[in-house]
């Protein structure tokens, strides 16, 4: 399944895009909770009207400021983390 294009600045904030057996969206998953206007402009986007499999894998929220300054961090420590789960030696 293709990912759909957002806006770079929204696509930096997602995890992962998942999709049911019929293609359609049925999970966004983003590293922090998305602002209100963020999900607002993902919806206008993909041009659904409502949708509520949005979630977060941190809790914390966050500012635009914040996630500039430690994002590349942060996906470099979640991802590494994620592959060293994978081993078991």
């Amino acid at each position: 399944m293709v990912k759909p294009s957002l806006s770079s600045h929204l696509e930096d904030k997602i995890f992962e895009i998942k999709f049911d057996s019929g293609d359609n969206i049925s999970k966004i998953i983003s590293y922090f909770p998305l602002s209100a206007s963020e999900i607002q402009e993902i919806l206008s986007f993909l041009h659904i009207k409502s949708f509520n499999g949005f979630s977060s894998i941190f809790a914390d929220k966050i500012t635009t400021n914040e996630w500039e300054n430690t994002k590349e961090q942060i996906k470099k420590k979640f991802k590494d983390e994620l592959f060293d789960i994978d081993d078991m030696s």
